[in-house]
């Protein structure tokens, strides 16, 4: 994520209307965010049909956004005609959340022209494209939905094997851990995240002391070694000799035994010889000899009918083994056994992004989608790894993934049904293998991506579903917050709850302006974990009790939805405040009361 997202335009962002453009889940969600969370007025452009525009009608009202909320204009493209009559000349932000880089990279800057001040928020996947966006729109924020959701996925497949990381725009390096994994000495706790103990976590608690998941300053983050593979030869000699040729090979091989221990006893020879008499019988070039003993011409009828009918099997055998050898390679399928690795299924955005995530963890990964041409399919092959192309929903797609020996099934298709059918079909055959199976092997975590939270609350009680995630309910809480002015760093999954990394002004003559750190914190809602000031630039993370805040600082915070709404307002400058130069130094180093 990346971009600035400076005070724009005139007058209270709050008190003006904001414009959101896009048709899909997280451009649903932002809508509610803002009408709902923030109260603001919202006009919504979409290219979709009316059957679109009651969906999101329908899902305003669900969520509890005021009656005639959003206002809607449909039109097929985001034309300087259509984005002028949504208003976003006198818009306080503009959001276009598209499924298409290229459409909203275009819109953003048609709207630049008819609006040079006002904020702009776009949604790319491609981050080097986001970059440069995020320069040359000046007042512009550039975030990933599938950037911003990825790591609560990871979190969830991975369970607490793996913390979640997240970087400081200083370069400050900063990780979520259970407390009992905490090194005191190669890392600081910065705050406590929430207490986990209960069926449903405490964010944010007031006792920080009881947080099991804490929040730490990470000095230098550790190299995770790649996934171990065997020998090239190995693979190679696995991929070739498939497992029927073996068999194949095996049973052939217990016959020319047993015939040559025969023979050998039969005609008094040794082992050596006998297996050479053996090998030219089975080919039928040996001798007829009518005085041999019945035990000896029994042997060779045998040795004759055997190499008639496997030798031609086992050559069919081999040339199969080596044109699915040669496909798989080609096709970056299975190329060995493999177990203990994640079954990922459904490569788009958000399916990328984990892939690569878990990749770099050291995770070995499995990659299925049912299309070719997903984005995801070229990232895994140039990473090594192998791809499945088929219907996931299929168990023969994903008895290939080798599901039945995989560590966790990750299933992130944009569509739910589908999801969870794969999700139920991937645990049935993992749980009938282990059934089979002598090896004791753990059970295999299910992840599984829903839009809906309450469909994903009842299929994670009912269905026994490791856990369910929705992207856009993830990253939705990250575009309003842009929209709104606020910085949002990152986002720190907590269960079915998102909480907000943000960097805030203390704005002149605000309500924050000479209160304390410890004043701004709400157990549950909000809490300061470092204070950034303005002139020296220095990031202060053990924070004093007894100094106040003054307009040059920016607070870093960690917040609910609801707490970054609410402390919102309170950074808002004040008209009526001095020049920083006219504002006596003993003022400011005296809190305010109120506020």
């Amino acid at each position: 994520m990346s971009g600035d997202t400076r005070q724009g335009g005139t007058g209270e962002p709050a008190r003006r209307r904001f414009v959101v453009c896009g048709d899909g889940a997280v451009a649903r969600r932002l809508v509610v965010e803002l009408a709902g969370r923030y109260g603001v007025a919202v006009t919504v452009v979409l290219p979709s049909s009316d059957h679109q525009v009651s969906d999101l009608a329908d899902l305003a009202s669900e969520f509890g956004v005021a009656e005639g909320q959003p206002e809607i204009v449909v039109a097929r493209r985001l034309t300087g005609e259509v984005l002028d009559q949504a208003g976003v000349r006198e818009a306080a932000a503009v959001a276009f959340v598209g499924v298409d880089d290229v459409t909203n990279v275009d819109a953003a800057m048609i709207t630049r022209e008819l609006a040079p001040d006002v904020r702009i928020v776009v949604r790319l996947f491609n981050p080097v494209l986001g970059e440069g966006v995020a320069t040359m729109l000046g007042d512009c924020a550039v975030l990933s939905g599938s950037e911003i959701a990825a790591p609560a996925f990871v979190a969830a497949t991975l369970g607490d094997a793996t913390p979640t990381y997240l970087r400081l725009p200083d370069g400050e390096l900063l990780r979520s851990a259970m407390r009992s994994t905490v090194d005191p000495v190669g890392a600081d706790v910065v705050c406590g995240l929430a207490d986990t103990t209960g069926t449903e976590p405490v964010v944010l608690p007031a006792d920080q002391d009881s947080a099991d998941l804490v929040l730490v300053r990470a000095y230098g983050r550790p190299r995770m070694d790649p996934p171990r593979r065997r020998p090239r030869l190995l693979r190679a000699l696995g991929l070739v000799f498939s497992r029927n040729l073996r068999l194949a090979l095996a049973g052939t091989a217990a016959i020319l035994a047993v015939a040559s221990v025969v023979l050998a006893y039969s005609r008094g020879v040794n082992l050596g010889e006998a297996a050479y008499l053996t090998l030219l019988t089975a080919m039928g070039v040996a001798e007829v000899d009518s005085a041999a003993p019945l035990a000896e011409k029994v042997t060779a009828v045998v040795l004759v009918a055997t190499g008639a009918a496997l030798l031609p099997t086992v050559t069919a055998l081999v040339v199969d083994s080596l044109v699915r050898a040669r496909l798989a390679v080609a096709a970056g399928g299975m190329t060995e056994p493999i177990d203990d690795h994640v079954v990922l299924v459904g490569l788009g955005n958000i399916g990328t992004r984990v892939l690569e995530e878990l990749h770099s963890v050291g995770i070995s990964v499995v990659a299925v989608d049912r299309t070719e041409s997903a984005r995801g399919i070229g990232v895994a092959r140039e990473l090594g790894l192998p791809v499945i192309v088929g219907d996931a929903t299929r168990p023969e797609t994903l008895r290939a993934a080798s599901v039945h020996t995989c560590r966790a099934l990750v299933v992130l298709t944009d569509d739910d049904v589908t999801n969870l059918e794969t999700a139920l079909s991937g645990r049935s055959s993992h749980e009938a293998d282990r059934a089979r199976s002598a090896a004791v092997r753990p059970p295999m975590r299910v992840v599984l991506r829903l839009f809906d939270d309450g469909f994903a609350e009842r299929t994670q009680r009912l269905l026994s579903i490791d856990e369910s995630r929705s992207v856009s309910s993830l990253a939705a809480p990250a575009f309003a917050a842009a929209m709104m002015g606020q910085q949002v760093i990152d986002t720190i999954a907590v269960g079915r709850r998102v909480l907000l990394v943000a960097e805030l002004p203390v704005g002149a003559g605000s309500a924050l302006e000479g209160r304390f750190c410890h004043e701004v914190n709400q157990p549950g809602a909000l809490w300061v974990i470092a204070v950034r000031t303005g002139r020296t630039g220095q990031t202060i993370w053990s924070l004093p009790q007894r100094r106040p805040l003054v307009r040059t600082d920016r607070l870093i915070v960690l917040a609910t939805r609801a707490g970054l709404a609410t402390l919102l307002p309170r950074t808002v400058p004040s008209p009526d405040a001095e020049p920083l130069a006219d504002v006596a130094p003993l003022r400011l180093l005296a809190p305010r009361d109120g506020g």
